[in-house]
Parts: C-alpha cells; sequence; structure tokens
C-alpha cells in the first residue's frame, strides 16, 4: 500500500521527533554534535524540525545512530532494523551460546556509562582509560565506545570517529560476563570477561581482555581489566571523558589502580 504523501514541514517535523529520541542516549547534545561534526546550531535546526540535512550529513547520522534513510519519513520506533534478531541464531549453537546472549539482568550488568581501564597492549608503561555506554537493545545488552586517540595513534592508526568506534555483545556467564567486542568491519576484535568486584557502592567489576592479532604480532595479547559503572549523570560522565586516554599508573584512579595490580604479573 502507499504511503499517504507528507509535506515537507510535516518530513521535517518527523526527522526531528526521530532525532530527539535518538539523541536522548547522549548526555550531552553539544559532545553528540561534535561527534557528528556538525555544528550546534544547525543540529538544533535539526532537532526543532527547522530543516534537512544534506545527503552527506544523513548518511553520516544514520551511520552514526544505526539506522536508515527511513528516518525521515517513518516513526524511528517502528523502523526495524534488525536489533532485536538473534545473532547467533543457528540451531547448533543456540542452546549453547545463544540464550547466554538474552536477558543479561540489570543487577547483573546495569545499563549506563563505564570507565575502564586496562594496561596497553603495545606500551607496558602506560594505560589505557576510555569510556563506553552498555544498553539493552531488545533482548540483548550492546555496547559501543570508541578507541582513544593515543591508542590509535600508537598502532599508527586513523583517529577519526569512525575509525575508533567499537561495538560489542554482552554475554552472561556463572560467574561473571563476558564481552566480544570489534571495530568496523571487526578490524580488530577483543575478548572481555568480567565478575564484580568488592566495593563500598558494588558499581566495579574487574577481569581481563584479550586481544585478537597473530602470536607474531608485538606487544601483549592479554591483560586486566576494571570496568567502573559511572550511570547516566552527565556531570559524571563528562567529568570522566576529561580523564580519557594513555595514563601512567600514578594517574589512574585509585580503585581502578588496585583492581589492576600493576605491580603483579598476569596469570
Amino acid at each position: 500500500m502507499a504511503r499517504p504523501s507528507q509535506s515537507p514541514a510535516q518530513l521535517r517535523g518527523m526527522f526531528g521527533e526521530n532525532l530527539r529520541k535518538l539523541s536522548r542516549k547522549y548526555p550531552s547534545i553539544s559532545e553528540l554534535a561534535r561527534q557528528l561534526g556538525i555544528n550546534r546550531t544547525q543540529f538544533n535546526r535539526y532537532l526543532s524540525g527547522e530543516s534537512f540535512p544534506r545527503p552527506d550529513v544523513l548518511a553520516r547520522m544514520c551511520d552514526f545512530f544505526g539506522v536508515d534513510a527511513r528516518v525521515l519519513l517513518e516513526p524511528v520506533d517502528d523502523l526495524d532494523t534488525g536489533s532485536t534478531d538473534d545473532p547467533i541464531a543457528n540451531p547448533y549453537l543456540r542452546d549453547f551460546v545463544g540464550m547466554a546472549t538474552q536477558g543479561v539482568p540489570e543487577e547483573a550488568f546495569p545499563s549506563g556509562f563505564y570507565r575502564f581501564s586496562r594496561r596497553s597492549f603495545l606500551n607496558a608503561d602506560v594505560f589505557v582509560v576510555g569510556l563506553l555506554q552498555v544498553r539493552r537493545d531488545g533482548k540483548h545488552t550492546v555496547l559501543r565506545g570508541f578507541e582513544t586517540k593515543d591508542a590509535m595513534r600508537l598502532q599508527g592508526l586513523p583517529t577519526d570517529l569512525r575509525a575508533r568506534e567499537f561495538r560489542g555483545l554482552v554475554m552472561q556467564q556463572e560467574k561473571g560476563i563476558t564481552i566480544l567486542a570489534a571495530r568496523r568491519n571487526a578490524m580488530t576484535g577483543s575478548f572481555n570477561y568480567l565478575s564484580r568486584a568488592a566495593s563500598f557502592q558494588n558499581n566495579y567489576w574487574a577481569g581481563y581482555v584479550t586481544r585478537t592479532v597473530p602470536e607474531t604480532e608485538n606487544g601483549m595479547r592479554v591483560t586486566r581489566l576494571a570496568y567502573e559503572h559511572l550511570g547516566h549523570d552527565r556531570g559524571v560522565v563528562l567529568a570522566a571523558a576529561r580523564s580519557t586516554g594513555f595514563r601512567t599508573e600514578s594517574e589512574l584512579e585509585p580503585f581502578h589502580r588496585r583492581l589492576l595490580r600493576p605491580d603483579r604479573e598476569f596469570s
């Protein structure tokens, strides 16, 4: 059935409403506009439905939010982006791996922003501190973050937003959680294991991360990992964002340093 025609004003209004819904997941509109490479004033016009983005800007926004150009025509809640499909649908694996990807309880691994830290794989004298976001997407728990520019430069890789982005899938285990994460087109990947660490606010996880590179590559392939749940508070998240990048051992947050145990070899 043909879709009823809509006026330009209606289309702009639909796009603005969709963009506002998509933007709610981010603590700062200014930071979101910066990540998208869009002037804040112009971004406000998109949000209010005053104007449409150019085709190249729309493509960039769709790629960033993981939607398609139908955000101009349909309510974003009605778009079928495949996000509820079982990512491990093969019947041979479903009872062994597939079920672990569904229904991870909030109390086991809450949604929100996390600060993570680990020793650099390529420079053992420094530590990587970064931010990522965990959210529920249908029956699955997913995460999204960006490699630090310092880490990308050390590997001789591009530092633009698209190149640095990684996404992952969270799976529940008997004594913790595992995360499979990769950069776009599976350029690099990692396997993370985390279990909750005893703390006053019960908001830390500790474990290890492995990177998927050949044994002949320089640097480490596994190291300890610490996660700190920051929640959704914009001020807390923005303050944490200012401390991301390469850090020395003395610059680590005290409890992160305690969980990473820099003075002990990983075994």
